[in-house]
């Protein structure tokens, strides 16, 4: 380790960028600061908490200088909580610092030109933006400031958020700014009702305990979904809370339980039982420009949907509007989920065939073509590297175009090298990793040529942004002849 490594203290740190997982990014000579709550701008003093040979993560002892871009975070929790890391920093300067990560990522791994990028889209809400939260109930409370570890009366439940780093520990969440009403009303009147009849919190590390986990889901119709997660809890317990919920928030018209008694928290393996109305609600996206119709979606406890759902009709505008449809084209909708883009985009195709690992999300696709009347969509369930071979292209025919919107992880490379074979005219890439997608693009500029770049951001306050891509194929007989 160098001796600037070594050292503990610097004093007047110029905070010069903001990396990836938010964190603030200062120099001295050539060691380099990843800094908790630093802001582009700041000049602080900083004390190391970890090094490594040329790089080490600090926190601020002593701001000298605030920068232009820092503001005051709206949220008690900032900080503490592991979401919103950005609240510190304007939005405006959010969204400068997304729109140059995403053109840091395809200049420094796809090495391709940026120059024409698009302007990013910015969230037409920065708070009570979501339509999903998921709450965790815990015996290990993660302590405010004050108070003492020792204090034999402390009441250590918690229904809140995981503590970064700290999967055992929870914060209490008094008001999360992220979902409507009826969210943070239920789950701290909740809370009070289950402390009050003395019902056990779950341990995340013995695995014990009645309650485990609260989930909340919204839309933009004003239906309302509950799923409370149980452990180990009696039939009486269950019946006594849920008779609560049902009476105190009549506003909940899809309301479901489950009893989880795996190791993790995924319910995608589990029965859910409904407790009250249907189990499911309704999104819908409007027709825009106003006229014709537009689309309604059904969303039940384990389906996926974009949890911004104004951007998220931003977001499928952008991509339909890239392929440029004239009404003739063959769509492939890779990593399909419950169908969204694929039902957003076949009433300008001829036929859509969507592809999806998760066999409930391929029902839900499907369940969503019948209830907009949309006969034009084929739906497929299976690892996409392992259907979309040769043989099923022959069976569907060659796609005009190729809509992929995979998971942070980006697409496996079996599945890029298919769609290196396939060679589609277009292919549409939308991605919520920007580093995933730039060496995804590395691949396919061999073949194609990166036409528009959108940036969408769809999580204000929090350093994640989605990235929209046309790639067009390029004209192989003009390379030869050149």
């Amino acid at each position: 380790m160098n001796q600037v490594a070594k050292k503990r203290f610097f004093e007047d740190v110029t905070i010069i960028d903001i990396a990836e997982e938010g964190k603030g990014v200062g120099k001295a000579d050539d060691f380099v600061f990843f800094v908790d709550k630093a802001v582009p701008g700041d000049i602080a003093d900083i004390e190391v908490y970890r090094s490594k040979k040329n790089f080490g993560e600090g926190r601020i002892t002593e701001l000298k200088k605030p920068s232009e871009y820092r503001t005051k975070p709206f949220c008690e929790h900032f900080g503490t909580c592991g979401g919103c890391k950005w609240q510190h920093m304007t939005y405006a300067a959010q969204l400068t610092f997304k729109q140059k990560s995403v053109n840091d990522a395809l200049i420094r791994i796809a090495k391709i030109d940026t120059t024409g990028m698009l302007p990013i889209v910015p969230s037409p809400a920065d708070k009570y933006y979501r339509n999903k939260l998921e709450y965790t109930f815990s015996n290990k409370r993660w302590l405010y400031d004050g108070e003492n570890r020792e204090d034999g009366l402390l009441n250590m439940n918690a229904l809140g958020f995981h503590i970064p780093g700290r999967f055992d520990k929870i914060l209490d969440v008094k008001h999360c700014w992220l979902q409507t009403e009826p969210s943070n009303q239920l789950r701290n009147r909740l809370r009070e009702f289950v402390l009050q009849h003395d019902y056990s919190f779950y341990d995340l590390k013995a695995h014990t305990g009645a309650l485990r986990n609260l989930v909340v889901r919204t839309s933009s119709t004003g239906e309302v979904m509950a799923i409370v997660v149980f452990a180990y809890a009696n039939e009486e317990e269950i019946n006594k809370l849920m008779n609560f919920v049902e009476n105190g928030f009549p506003e909940i018209t899809s309301l479901l339980y489950i009893i989880n008694q795996k190791k993790n928290d995924t319910i995608f393996d589990q029965e859910v039982i409904t407790y009250k109305g249907p189990e499911f609600i309704y999104e819908e996206m409007p027709a825009r420009p106003a006229g014709g119709n537009g689309i309604k979606f059904r969303i039940g406890p384990k389906s996926f949907y974009q949890t911004n759902s104004l951007q998220a009709l931003r977001l499928y505008e952008i991509a339909r509007d890239f392929a440029e449809f004239k009404g003739d084209e063959l769509v492939y909708d890779l990593y399909t989920g419950a169908g969204t883009i694929a039902n957003f985009v076949a009433g300008h195709v001829r036929q859509v065939v969507g592809i999806e690992y998760v066999p409930t999300a391929i029902e839900d696709a499907k369940i969503n073509s019948n209830i907009n009347n949309i006969t034009n969509t084929k739906f497929y369930a299976g690892d996409i590297k392992d259907v979309m071979l040769a043989d099923f292209v022959t069976a569907h025919g060659k796609p005009d175009v190729i809509i992929t919107d995979p998971p942070r992880a980006g697409m496996h490379p079996d599945v890029v090298s298919r769609l290196m074979e396939i060679e589609a005219p277009k292919i549409v890439y939308i991605s919520c990793n920007a580093a995933t997608q730039a060496r995804d693009l590395l691949v396919l500029k061999e073949k194609y040529e990166t036409i528009k770049i959108q940036p969408v951001d769809m999580f204000p306050h929090t350093q994640h942004v989605e990235n929209v891509v046309l790639l067009c194929l390029r004209d192989q007989r003009l390379e030869i002849r050149d």
